[in-house]
């Protein structure tokens, strides 16, 4: 008899479960049939805000993020969801439960040259078929629209829910966590918290963010072969496109040398331009997350390598062209970085990238953005990274002016309980059955909360477009979104 009891609890499990998954389906399909067309005109009047952080004014107090809120407060109030302004982070909620599902994302965005782009960048571009161009489309300002549609859908259908659920909107992930550091000593932490700030299936592992940031600062004689001007890249966190500088007193035979060698770095294009006795170059590669420095190509580094073996005045142009090609090179692992370079057998290997070069008069300062897995102590890398500059110096005979080093702690996280359940729910809308948790380059939010695992919204295998000059997402990965989203609200909302 209890056999039977158990095999009769079982299969009503089953059943109960398989019921659920047919009310998801239902709710997921109409959430598509109803709103698709909203969450893209939603999109299109976030995008339309430049919600770029900077120095001079705090997000809170700038306009343009001020407009920004006052599009989410006037469509959290048309959805029928209660509306916090927190200063730098914004929550659109649904339901009183004591419990909640907090999703997490961002409102601002990363710098954009509008010349790269086709139309200014904060217009939503669709003159390429099937796709929404724009910044933030994707990072992050598209997943915005998506959780309050997934959230409307469920309002809608009067799905009761045993947790509240809560859009938290922070405002200045790409350039300062100190806010919200804050305010998460007073957040009471949910029950279940969620990033919609990454990739799918399931990210249970984030690389921790570093920065290795010399600052070179000599003068030389200007008698022999040297270069001025040296410029590239344009945020920390993106592969940079561009980079050029000034070459002067070179001959005929190094100037032919060198456009030979241009023409074997076939993954960039080279220009040379004469300037009176000087020779401008300029190299185009192309941007990409810096947390992906495969899906780029990096125009400070190949315009480094293109004067590997040619020797330079030690000015602080000189000693910048060789700091990167005696440290760093095209490697994007930190292999000739002295000691730097490790892996970890599930979140991978260490990547390091030159990001951005900043001049202030004759002082130049480089920006190398490095994402480190687990396993590694971080006494133990920086003192590696000191030793691998110091030798440099030494066998330079250069003397920096100083060097910043931020190690950035990476998560791993093996235990979170609502993992498995967001990668059931990638596994039924996708159909990929061999799908499985995954760890990112990128750094989320998800540091901050409990167990805290990232869902979305880009997907396996394709090129992520944040932080490029060609961001964008598809029609099709919004609606996937909206199915995948509504799903995840569901069953944690009753977890």
């Amino acid at each position: 008899m209890k056999k039977l009891a158990l095999a009769s609890a079982l299969l009503f499990a089953f059943s109960a479960h398989a019921q659920l998954h047919k009310n998801i389906d239902s709710v997921a399909d109409y959430a598509v049939n109803t709103y698709q067309n909203a969450q893209v005109h939603t999109l299109t009047n976030l995008v339309a805000f430049p919600t770029v952080n900077k120095d001079s004014i705090s997000a809170p107090q700038n306009p343009d993020f001020i407009n920004f809120k006052s599009v989410l407060k006037m469509k959290a109030a048309e959805l029928g969801f209660d509306y916090q302004d927190l200063g730098y982070t914004v929550l659109i909620g649904m339901g009183k439960q004591a419990d909640k599902v907090t999703v997490v994302t961002h409102g601002d965005v990363q710098p954009a040259n509008a010349s790269k782009w086709k139309q200014s960048p904060f217009i939503i571009d669709t003159s390429e078929p099937g796709k929404l161009v724009g910044r933030g489309t994707e990072d992050d300002k598209g997943a915005i629209a998506t959780a309050l549609y997934a959230m409307k859908a469920i309002k809608d259908k009067g799905i009761e829910l045993d947790n509240r659920i809560e859009l938290m909107i922070y405002l200045a992930e790409e350039s300062d966590w100190g806010p919200l550091t804050e305010f998460m000593k007073t957040y009471e932490q949910p029950k279940y918290a969620v990033t919609i700030d990454a990739s799918y299936p399931v990210v249970v592992a984030e690389k921790g963010w570093s920065l290795i940031a010399p600052t070179f600062n000599a003068t030389s004689k200007q008698t022999g072969v040297y270069v001025s001007d040296v410029a590239g890249g344009a945020f920390k966190s993106q592969i940079p496109e561009d980079a050029s500088l000034v070459l002067h007193n070179a001959s005929t035979a190094v100037i032919d040398s060198l456009k030979a060698k241009a023409k074997t770095l076939s993954e960039v294009e080279f220009n040379f331009e004469e300037q009176g006795k000087s020779l401008k170059i300029t190299v185009k590669g192309m941007s990409a997350h810096s947390s992906e420095p495969e899906s780029g190509v990096n125009a400070i580094a190949h315009l480094s390598e293109l004067f590997k073996d040619i020797a330079l005045e030690n000015n602080s142009d000189g000693q910048l062209i060789k700091f990167v090609n005696q440290l760093i090179g095209l490697d994007i692992h930190g292999k000739q970085f002295g000691n730097i370079a490790y892996e970890h057998e599930f979140m991978g290997p260490m990547s390091v990238a030159p990001t951005v070069i900043e001049r202030d008069g004759n002082a130049l300062t480089l920006a190398i953005n490095a994402r480190r897995p687990v396993g590694k102590d971080e006494s133990v890398l920086k003192q590696q990274i000191n030793s691998a500059i110091n030798e440099w110096e030494t066998a330079n005979n250069v003397t920096l002016t100083k060097v910043e080093t931020i190690i950035g702690t990476p998560m791993l996280l093996d235990n979170a309980p609502h993992a498995q359940k967001l990668l059931d729910i990638f596994k039924h809308f996708t159909g990929d059955e061999q799908a499985d948790f995954v760890s990112i380059g990128g750094g989320t939010n998800a540091k901050l909360f409990d167990n805290a695992v990232s869902f979305g919204p880009s997907m396996p295998g394709k090129r992520y477009t944040g932080h490029s000059e060609h961001e964008f997402i598809t029609l099709e990965q919004l609606e996937l979104n909206l199915r995948m989203y509504t799903a995840m609200m569901i069953e944690l909302g009753n977890m």
